[in-house]
């Protein structure tokens, strides 16, 4: 007999530049202000997510995979570990201005650590709304450097517009960050590695300045002129009473949008695998998650893990999700 779906419930982040819809809109009901961050599924020790339901409720989600790997699946079961980060972003202010390291880098760096690859799924963005993705013209670690010292680093930054819907993936040493005025999901290697370039002088809750990593970020950083990110091309399929589409597939994960409709007292069946555990995101809507007649109920903000080995999984309601797996 399988396991069955459960809930989760996220780790948040206080970081300056955050606001209040995670709780306002997203119903996370946490007592932080602000909440930048919610860390919805992670087994990341800075900021592990503990399960909500069923028989695993209470537990992080990083003892109940290290001691029943098989959750995970066939690809990721023998490192009983989850190879992915899946946070709610919530952008008030200005981030600081990034990069993060490769996997080689950071093993050789820090101290085996895994690297940062990441994707976002904008959900919501200001009309005039901007993220920064890579520089707009080639440079040299000494003209960034001066641009900093200067503070002038905006002037090499290629600034990109944004609206809701847009996807961007963020490859190791990619200069980047994300501007105010957007929340947005992220799904990342499991790393907590940033390397902050510039952060417009600002001081942390304690009146502290926050740490910058020049040497290191310039270390991985590419300094070459970056085009715009194209938006990948992207086909609904349809079936009864739901839709999907792929946003993104790359060596770490991949994630599906996936859209159910169902009528009253219908239900549509999830397609699950047994190679690979997956992640459900509710990013709208509500509804109810069927499996062997347990049944969790799912609201927009709502972050449901989906064990490998399930039964037949039924869902019924109406909702948007991002469907993420390893």
């Amino acid at each position: 007999m399988g396991n069955v779906p459960f809930s989760l419930k996220p780790c948040g982040k206080d970081y300056l530049w955050g606001g209040k819809r995670l709780n306002d809109e997203y119903k996370k009901n946490i007592d932080m202000f602000p909440l930048a961050e919610t860390w919805e599924c992670s087994v990341h020790p800075d900021g592990p997510s503990v399960i909500a339901s069923g028989n695993y409720r209470g537990k992080t989600l990083k003892e109940v995979l290290e001691s029943n790997p098989k959750l995970l699946g066939s690809k990721a079961s023998a490192s009983k570990n989850l190879p992915i980060l899946v946070k709610l972003i919530d952008a008030s202010e200005d981030l600081s201005i990034q990069v993060h390291p490769s996997d080689e880098y950071a093993a050789v760096n820090e101290n085996g650590q895994l690297g940062k690859t990441e994707m976002w799924y904008v959900l919501d963005a200001k009309e005039d709304a901007r993220l920064v993705y890579g520089l707009s013209f080639d440079c040299t670690k000494e003209d960034i450097k001066k641009a900093i010292a200067d503070k002038t680093i905006s002037k090499y930054l290629n600034s990109v517009k944004v609206k809701a819907g847009d996807i961007f993936f963020i490859e190791p040493g990619t200069i980047h960050a994300i501007g105010s005025g957007i929340v947005l999901a992220e799904i990342q290697e499991n790393s907590n590695l940033t390397y902050r370039l510039y952060d417009y002088d600002r001081s942390d809750k304690n009146g502290v300045k926050r740490t910058l990593h020049i040497d290191k970020a310039l270390e991985v950083s590419k300094l070459n002129r970056s085009t715009d990110p194209k938006q990948p091309i992207r086909v609904l399929k349809y079936s009864k009473g739901q839709a999907s589409e792929v946003l993104c597939r790359c060596k770490y994960f991949e994630v599906h949008r996936l859209i159910v409709n169902t009528g009253f007292d219908s239900f549509v069946e999830y397609e699950n695998d047994l190679e690979s555990y997956s992640v459900l995101l509710c990013i709208d809507g509500e509804g109810k998650i069927v499996c062997m007649d347990e049944a969790i109920e799912f609201k927009k903000g709502s972050c449901i893990f989906v064990p490998s080995d399930c039964e037949k999984i039924l869902i019924h309601g109406k909702g948007e999700f991002l469907k993420v797996r390893g």
